[in-house]
């Protein structure tokens, strides 16, 4: 009995992540249909996948958040994925993820790639920003890599877990150490998150986890010591 309802309140709350995903607007768009990586996101990746990429980001990402109704999450209705010919990577302004054709060539339409780099945007697109205050970005890149970690889509190229000389070093290094923060409180990362719709304080660490951020990354160096995952 008791595994039946379960398996009934799972029901319940898949077909309600899926009305409200239904809510939302997923829009892409090739602006650079004649360039090589304009080419080869049409071919090899296309509309199809980038879209089905971008739902599933976004479900992954409120589940990480633990954001079970509209009201915990940001009023989001349309996330519009534009290949552009720019340089860089990918960048996300509002609500728009521009993903650039270049890279798109350097890559050579890798799927996996290309899905870790829309969960990190997507992740943005999501998340709450502190109020604006700048000595948020370590934290808010951090917490794009952590969701790309905990996607199982961290590419090899990212430093050993363990690496670095600060927790906010870069958004890779930062990613680890809010995995291990996690482990220390579970659902730390989605707290974290929620306290930030407001503003931002390193204090936050000290509220959820009773250590300083800089004392909590010492004790993740302790545990590495920047020895491979």
């Amino acid at each position: 009995m008791a595994r039946s309802s379960y398996f009934l309140l799972s029901l319940v709350l898949l077909v309600a992540s899926l009305s409200e995903i239904r809510e939302v607007e997923f829009t892409i768009s090739n602006a650079a249909p004649n360039t090589e990586g304009g080419v080869i996101f049409a071919d090899q990746i296309g509309d199809t996948y980038a879209r089905h990429t971008m739902i599933a980001a976004t479900n992954f990402i409120w589940r990480v958040f633990q954001e079970t109704t509209a009201a915990d999450r940001k009023g989001v209705a349309r996330v519009s994925l534009i290949i552009n010919n720019s340089h860089g990577v990918a960048d996300a302004s509002g609500n728009t993820i521009y993903f650039s054709a270049n890279y798109l060539s350097q890559i050579q339409g890798d799927k996996q790639e290309f899905a870790g780099i829309m969960y990190h945007e997507m992740t943005h697109v999501w998340q709450w920003f502190g109020g604006g205050n700048p000595s948020t970005r370590p934290v808010i890149e951090g917490i794009a890599d952590f969701v790309r970690l905990r996607a199982h889509l961290a590419p090899a190229i990212w430093p050993r877990r363990g690496a670095g000389n600060s927790w906010g070093e870069s958004s890779a290094v930062t990613a680890y150490f809010l995995d291990y923060c996690e482990s220390q409180r579970n659902g730390f990362v989605a707290e974290l998150n929620k306290k930030m719709r407001d503003g931002y304080s390193d204090d936050f660490f000290v509220q959820l986890l009773g250590r300083s951020a800089d004392q909590l990354f010492g004790e993740y160096k302790a545990r590495y010591g920047g020895a491979a995952k």
